[in-house]
């Protein structure tokens, strides 16, 4: 399961991006996981509740923002769904499409930081 070695990366980069704000404690992670990235969303979920025990994040929750892949058609100028298992062929003029314009994505987006205690 990739989605472990994933979570992992996840965690380690959002750390990073706490501790650059000056915290160590993160509430939430979102990332962004495109529908062609070889990703299941379950799966990950899954991976960071194992993968951050012991963490600085062993309390954040993991948000996940899916991102449907698009093509982009040249000749008629349309951006398309392309589906999953997916299918490069424009629907409006019947051409392949070359360009693939997301659907690709596997980023953290944003970290919310834990509220401190008072």
């Amino acid at each position: 399961m990739h989605e472990l070695s994933i979570a992992t990366a996840i965690i380690e980069r959002a750390g990073e991006l706490a501790r650059a704000n000056g915290t160590d404690a993160v509430a939430a992670v979102t990332v962004r996981v495109g529908e062609l990235a070889g990703v299941v969303p379950d799966a990950l979920d899954f991976a960071f509740e194992v993968a951050r025990d012991g963490t600085a994040l062993a309390d954040a929750r993991l948000v996940v923002e899916q991102v449907p892949a698009q093509a982009w058609c040249g000749p008629c100028a349309e951006e398309f769904p392309v589906g999953m298992p997916p299918f490069f062929w424009c629907p409006s003029c019947d051409q392949p499409s070359t360009e693939l314009r997301s659907g690709r994505e596997l980023q953290v987006t944003g970290i919310d930081p834990s509220p401190v205690p008072t």
